[in-house]
């Protein structure tokens, strides 16, 4: 089935703190004035790099920077794995620390020097989440050898359905199919950057799980559904993985989503992270839409629209923070 793929794409907050809270020390309770306790849980985040000259979308934001020696790599890597998992971590934190996350991941990939240095300096718990995640880049390299395009896609770029939601639809429709919520999720990841795409592939592939209309009109696949409603298209997927045999074999599944073996490893990579980890949804969630063009690998943010393509250089230009930016010494 095909589908789109040139982009080969709470921090809770600590509530009933307006009064001294008590705390339980050496049997002794003490008043602990609100401010001192928020300061005492606040989880110490990143230092994402920066610099004041990027240019910036109209929200603020800036390309993700990568600081070029690996032991730098390495200790950012870090904190941003710790801090996307650490429930601690304001929600609203998280779309900035998974953007460079995502980013790291996306220039390792391409540097198997570097990357390997990288993985030397990591902390021994992140080389396994390190290794899922280069791979699945690799994959996704290994399915795209051609040259990269000098147009950018007529697609438009929105937010995704809410997180939560998103994750109830991959549960249920994990429930009533048998294929795993982790594998619904992926294959949701790397078809639409968990519907953020919103356009139509080469193929007439639709919707947030990229369907073929004649797929979703057979019997037992979109049973009268919205081929773009996230709910309906998750549920499908999950439908028509099992009739292509996913119960038996994910691969095999897979292989009829797409026919390519670096397809299906790369959803299992990210199936596997989410296996292990159910926290790295959150990462994965807010990953951005990158699109592997003639000058660079371009960051569609959310908002861009283009009704026809256009060039790549012409974009690049109209939206300087879109395009990659020299990496720091």
């Amino acid at each position: 089935m095909a589908s789109l793929r040139r982009w080969c794409g709470g921090l809770l907050l600590v509530t009933g703190l307006s009064c001294g809270v008590a705390l339980v020390l050496a049997g002794q309770q003490r008043k602990v004035a609100p401010a001192a306790v928020a300061e005492s849980i606040q989880p110490k985040l990143p230092v994402l790099p920066t610099h004041a000259s990027l240019p910036r979308t109209p929200e603020g934001r800036h390309y993700p920077l990568v600081p070029q020696h690996p032991q730098a790599i390495a200790s950012l890597l870090a904190a941003l794995e710790a801090a996307i998992r650490n429930p601690s971590v304001a929600s609203e934190q998280i779309p900035a620390l998974a953007h460079q996350q995502q980013v790291v991941y996306r220039v390792l990939s391409r540097d198997r020097n570097r990357s390997e240095a990288v993985r030397q300096a990591l902390p021994s718990q992140w080389q396994w989440v390190f290794d899922q995640h280069i791979a699945a880049r690799r994959e996704f390299l290994a399915m795209h050898r051609r040259a990269p395009s000098t147009q950018v896609p007529a697609w438009r770029i929105q937010p995704p359905a809410p997180e939560a939601q998103l994750l109830k639809a991959y549960r249920s429709a994990a429930q009533a199919t048998g294929i795993p919520w982790t594998v619904l999720a992926a294959v949701n990841l790397v078809e639409t950057g968990m519907g953020r795409i919103d356009g139509v592939s080469v193929a007439n592939a639709q919707g947030p799980m990229q369907f073929l209309p004649t797929t979703w009109a057979e019997p037992g696949i979109g049973q009268g559904g919205d081929i773009r409603n996230p709910w309906d298209a998750i549920h499908a997927a999950g439908r028509y993985l099992v009739r292509r045999g996913g119960l038996k074999d994910l691969r095999r599944g897979l292989w009829g989503y797409n026919n390519s073996d670096h397809y299906g490893e790369a959803v299992l990579r990210y199936a596997a992270l989410l296996d292990r980890d159910p926290l790295a949804y959150r990462g994965l969630y807010h990953w951005q839409i990158h699109y592997a063009s003639s000058v660079g690998d371009l960051w569609l943010h959310e908002g861009y629209a283009r009704v026809r393509p256009q060039s790549a250089a012409v974009h690049a230009r109209e939206f300087p923070y879109s395009k990659p930016p020299s990496t720091l010494p």
